[in-house]
C-alpha cells in the first residue's frame, strides 16, 4: 500500500536549526537595510552604508534588487531612499491578521497579577466602548464585564482615555450623538468638566473612572492605538474603591500606560505623541 508523505508546514526536512538558518547572510543584510530605510525620511546610500555596516557596492546591489520589488524607492532628484509601497502591502497583510483579543491576552493576565485586579480589554465603537475579554483577579470581590457589555465614552475610563486623543470637534460630535448621561453623583455630565479632565488624561497618559459609572468601583484605563496613531480602544483596570484607593493611582496609572503601549506595539499600532 502506497503511503502519502505529510506535508511540509514550514521548514524543509534537510532543516536542523538556527545555525543553518543564520547562514543565509545576503538575506540578513538586506532586511538590515530595509530596517534601517523603514526607519529614515529618505537616506543617501552613504549614510545607508554607514548605519548598516556594509560597503556602498554592496548596500547598493540590495537596494536595487530590492526596488526591484517594490520594498524601497528612489527619488533620482534628491538621490535619496526610502521605504517602497510593496513593503506597505506585506505590512497590512499583518495588520489584516492581526488578533487583538489574542494578543492582549498575556499582556492582561501580567497587569492583572501585578496591580491584583481585574484587567479588560474594551473597543472603541461609534458611540461606546464594548468590552471583549477580562482577566479577573482571584480576589471575592472584583470587578465584572461579561463580554459585549456596552459602556458611554464619558462615563468608562477607556471610553476617556480614547476621546482624550481624539479631536476636540471629533470629541464633540461623539457627545452630542451620544448623550452626557448622569449614573452617579460622579459622573462627568458637564462638558467643561469633561473636556478639563481629557486634558489631563491626554498629558499623563491614562484615565481614571472614579466611581463614574458604579458606585465603589474605581478603573484606570489607558488606550490603544492602531498603525496611523488613532486610538480604537484601550486596557483598564478595576476594582473597588476599598483597594483601588486614591493612593494607588500614581502606582497603576503607568502600569496600565505600559501595558496598553505592549498591546499597541503587539498590533503594529503607534502609539499617539
Amino acid at each position: 500500500m502506497e503511503t502519502t508523505e505529510k506535508r511540509q508546514r514550514g521548514r524543509p526536512r534537510a532543516f536542523n536549526g538556527p545555525s543553518e538558518a543564520s547562514s543565509v547572510q545576503s538575506l540578513d543584510r538586506a532586511l538590515r537595510i530595509l530596517a534601517i530605510v523603514a526607519e529614515g525620511s529618505g537616506l543617501s546610500l552613504s549614510e545607508i552604508s554607514a548605519q548598516s555596516g556594509l560597503a556602498a557596492s554592496t548596500a547598493y546591489r540590495m537596494l536595487t534588487t530590492m526596488q526591484n520589488h517594490g520594498m524601497v524607492e528612489f527619488d533620482t532628484g534628491d538621490q535619496l531612499w526610502s521605504i517602497g509601497v510593496e513593503t506597505y502591502r506585506m505590512g497590512a497583510a499583518f495588520l489584516r491578521r492581526r488578533k487583538l483579543v489574542d494578543r492582549a491576552r498575556v499582556v492582561m493576565q501580567e497587569l492583572m497579577e501585578r496591580t491584583g485586579e481585574t484587567a479588560n480589554l474594551g473597543v472603541a465603537e461609534d458611540d461606546c466602548v464594548v468590552f471583549v475579554s477580562q482577566v479577573e483577579t482571584h480576589q471575592a470581590i472584583r470587578a465584572f464585564f461579561r463580554p459585549g457589555t456596552r459602556s458611554p465614552f464619558h462615563a468608562s475610563g477607556i471610553g476617556k482615555a480614547v476621546l482624550a486623543h481624539l479631536e476636540p470637534e471629533r470629541v464633540g460630535t461623539i457627545l452630542r450623538k451620544a448623550g452626557l448621561q448622569r449614573f452617579t453623583d460622579r459622573t462627568l455630565s458637564d462638558i467643561s468638566a469633561l473636556a478639563h479632565d481629557l486634558a489631563r488624561i491626554k498629558l499623563r497618559g491614562w484615565s481614571v473612572d472614579d466611581e463614574e459609572r458604579h458606585p465603589g468601583m474605581r478603573c484606570v484605563a489607558s488606550a490603544i492605538f492602531n498603525e496611523f496613531g488613532e486610538p480604537i480602544g484601550g486596557v483598564s483596570v478595576s476594582g473597588p474603591t476599598v483597594r483601588v484607593t486614591p493612593e494607588r493611582l500614581a502606582e497603576i496609572g503607568p502600569l496600565v500606560r505600559d501595558a496598553a503601549a505592549e498591546v499597541t506595539r503587539m498590533i503594529g499600532g503607534v502609539s499617539s505623541a
